[in-house]
């Protein structure tokens, strides 16, 4: 059978984007039911405070319907962690719909008001009396492990959640005794602010007769919200809610958990019988949104002369915030898994410790701790590979597991089952000329500019969510209809799934629609995140669609009086091979007689082992040393996805990673002062990458094809935030090592710190 032109591997156009070009996209925002109410949020103006409120002259203002304190929702049960510790288990503190007595961040809720419109809500948030009490706050996780921090929770002493070691802590201190050379570093990965371009919304109606709420939102999974929702929070049996999702403007982790305004609007919808809206201001995401990242850590190699790496050491310590998001913990225990990297290390052990502070919550920011794992271990190398006077090419290459050892069990557990390590660093490093690198180092120097390259190569594990099932079905026009419960927030799942779709069942993409984020018309769904839509999604509707051809040659060849391996499918009909006799899936859809069941196929997938996604990022840059000002000059990345399914998709992914690590790495920064307020608390103060900062970027696949998945894919959404930040900061500080011996910065590598650490070593030398 030929290649169809819409399938695997195709670069087939973005079939969502012509709706969003002409302004058809309908996002939460969007919608206004009759007579909707709309809510509006009040929050703490401090870091920490006790306080008491007075609603009663709010509830007396003109259009006001409904606020809400804490004793009005006092039945709701709170956001819940759904990570512990398997060996040693944690009672996660409460985390309030609404914050009684006691605020813990920035931010924190306090009341709910409902009104006949914004302006009306906004008077009665003005009028509502709340006397505060500021009391002790502690910001950053290195204050809050400080000898007589204020404590953000009286029973977690020292502001520590849990401490626990990942690793052999022995072998790694032997393999140290012995070693020739020991690298070492210590870094911080920022707190970063999601600020994707759609802010959160939602809008809640009920139904009296049914007593059933609707929930629209504009999340990454309506069934996970809906359950938790419905199970931990409002204590409603699941089918008294609806969630859908209609489109979705970014999400990168921080859409997929609950948030308080869901419940309360539930609340309000029910006890004022009509619809409620609630859409965040910008402003809001930055004090009611997860935040991500936030980890400070210390780690060591241990090396043997030749440049082997003998052990790793590392202490990581991880800031959660004042409560304990969906994910919040299980992000830096699940990333420091994934430390070793691309390198055999025999010996390894990591100290983890999640933190409490007084700030907005932290969870999972695209790549959820395997970014930040990266950053580490890719420091790392780079430090050892100055300590023993070695190129960091050639200390890959040294270490890096061999394509014979695969699959490789790592210090860890991880799996890897596919790869060629040393065949993206050779690639990467062909296209981004590193041989000739030293001649315009020569120019740039002439010019008066620092000159400098660096290397990330890195590995992360995803498609790991658990089960996910789509369904697959005939319409009576002869097109095909996907269920599935994964959720697209600008990835482009309608075009992909479309792809598996036609390769099956041979038809254009136009005829193929997409259902998503609807519990009602879709009976499961894991949502997205983990960049597991397409390794486990994605093989459920191969596998459904090919099931459901299967079913409909059966019926095709009852009616042809032919066995079905006679048959073909073609452009939406099935033929007698080497015949004019054809069967269109219209006339098999709407045949009289023919059992519905075969008109409908269903598939389900999920993988324990997940896939491991590789590549290597080259990053050139180009530094004045007047201003510390970083111009990207080249960048190319050469990634392993396993196999391709739209090229043009894939690009567009790794290109909008790689700019929201550049992002990281160069200006993005949440900053608190000591007393927990959010200095960075707008777009005013929190820089954010335009286009003029994103570089034009090389992009190569180097495919092994996956051995854990049946499509031979690896993940492919969050690969270009995870290689981006260490192959940039390598970048920068191979220029600022060569002219002046600085061998660290930390992100973000803004000008101003640049500027500095060249002014401190020149001042050094002066002395």
């Amino acid at each position: 059978m030929a290649p169809i032109k819409f399938g695997v591997g195709q670069s087939v156009r973005r079939k969502e984007d012509d709706a969003l070009l002409r302004g058809q996209g309908c996002y939460t925002d969007d919608l206004a039911p009759p007579a909707v109410a709309h809510a509006l949020m009040l929050r703490s103006p401090y870091g920490r405070a006790h306080f008491t409120i007075d609603v009663e002259a709010a509830r007396n203002m003109p259009g006001v319907l409904a606020v809400f304190s804490a004793a009005d929702v006092a039945d709701l049960g709170g956001l819940p962690c759904l990570f512990n510790l398997p060996n040693a288990p944690f009672k996660a503190p409460h985390y309030p719909i609404l914050a009684a007595d006691e605020v813990r961040h920035v931010g924190d809720a306090v009341a709910f008001v409902v009104a006949e419109t914004l302006a009306q809500a906004r008077d009665a948030l003005d009028a509502i009396d709340v006397q505060w009490t500021q009391q002790p706050a502690v910001a950053g996780s290195v204050s809050a492990l400080q000898p007589g921090a204020p404590q953000v929770w009286p029973q977690f002493p020292g502001n520590v959640l849990f401490d626990v070691g990942i690793g052999d802590k022995a072998a790694v201190e032997q393999a140290f005794a012995a070693a020739d050379a020991v690298a070492d570093i210590r870094i911080v990965n920022p707190r970063i602010v999601t600020n994707y371009l759609e802010p959160r919304a939602a809008v809640c109606e009920y139904d009296s007769k049914r007593d059933r709420l609707t929930l629209t939102v504009g999340s990454q999974g309506s069934h996970r919200l809906r359950d938790i929702l419905c199970q931990q929070v409002l204590k409603i049996p699941t089918e008294k809610m609806r969630v859908i999702c209609p489109d979705v403007g970014g999400g990168f982790g921080t859409k997929l958990f609950p948030y308080r305004e869901y419940a309360l609007l539930a609340v309000a919808a029910k006890r004022l019988r009509r619809a409620v809206k609630w859409n965040a201001e910008r402003m809001d995401h930055f004090v009611g949104d997860a935040q991500g990242r936030d980890n400070v850590t210390t780690a060591r190699m241990a090396l043997a002369a030749d440049g082997r790496f003998l052990a790793m050491d590392v202490d990581l310590v991880a800031d959660m915030g004042a409560y304990l998001s969906t994910f919040g913990p299980y992000i830096p225990f699940a990333g420091a898994n994934m430390l070793p990297g691309l390198y055999d290390i025999k010996a390894f052990h990591c100290r983890v410790r999640t933190v409490f502070s007084n700030t907005v919550p932290v969870d999972a920011y695209r790549g959820a701790g395997r970014p930040e794992a990266a950053y580490v271990i890719e420091r790392l190398v780079d430090a050892a590979a100055r300590k023993l006077g070695m190129t960091p090419d050639a200390i890959r290459r040294k270490n890096f597991i061999p394509p014979r050892a695969l699959p490789y069990t790592t210090a860890t557990g991880k799996v890897y089952d596919s790869g060629d390590f040393a065949a993206h660093l050779k690639r990467a490093m062909e296209l981004g000329g590193w041989k000739e690198f030293p001649k315009r180092l020569k120019a740039a120097k002439k010019q008066g500019r620092l000159r400098g390259i660096g290397l990330a190569s890195y590995v992360e594990v995803c498609g790991t969510m658990g089960e996910e099932t789509a369904q697959v079905q005939l319409d009576q026009h002869g097109d095909v209809i996907v269920l599935i419960g994964t959720q697209s927030s600008g990835q482009g799942h309608h075009t992909a799934y479309a792809q598996l779709v036609a390769e099956q069942l041979r038809l254009p993409p136009e005829r193929i629609h997409i259902v998503q984020g609807d519990t009602d018309r879709i009976a499961t769904g894991l949502g997205t995140g983990g960049s597991a839509s397409i390794p486990s999604g994605g093989v459920s509707v191969a596998r459904a669609s090919h099931k459901l051809g299967a079913q409909l040659r059966d019926l095709a060849a009852d009616l042809l009086e032919v066995g079905a391996s006679d048959l073909e499918i073609e452009n939406g009909a099935i033929r007698i091979v080497g015949t004019d006799r054809i069967i269109s899936f219209a006339e098999l859809a709407q045949r009289k007689g023919v059992d519905p069941a075969k008109l409908t196929a269903s598939e389900k997938f999920s993988s324990a082992d997940g896939t491991f996604p590789n590549g290597t990022h080259l990053v050139e840059v180009e530094i004045d040393p007047d201003t510390g000002q970083v111009a990207v000059i080249n960048y190319v990345v050469v990634d392993d996805f396993g196999v391709t399914l739209n090229p043009l998709l894939l690009a567009g992914q790794v290109h909008g990673g790689t700019v929201q690590g550049i992002g990281q790495a160069l200006m993005e920064r949440a900053v608190y002062d000591e007393d927990g307020q959010l200095i960075t608390g707008s777009l005013m103060d929190y820089a954010l990458p335009r286009a003029a900062d994103a570089p034009s970027i090389t992009f190569e696949t180097q495919n092994v094809p996956c051995q854990t998945n049946p499509l031979g894919v690896k993940g492919a959404g969050e690969a270009g935030a995870i290689g981006s930040c260490p192959a940039l900061i390598n970048a920068i500080i191979d220029a600022l090592w060569r002219d002046y011996r600085i061998d660290h910065i930390d992100m973000p590598a803004t000008p101003e710190r640049v500027w500095m650490a060249i002014r401190d070593q020149q001042r050094q030398h002066r002395l």
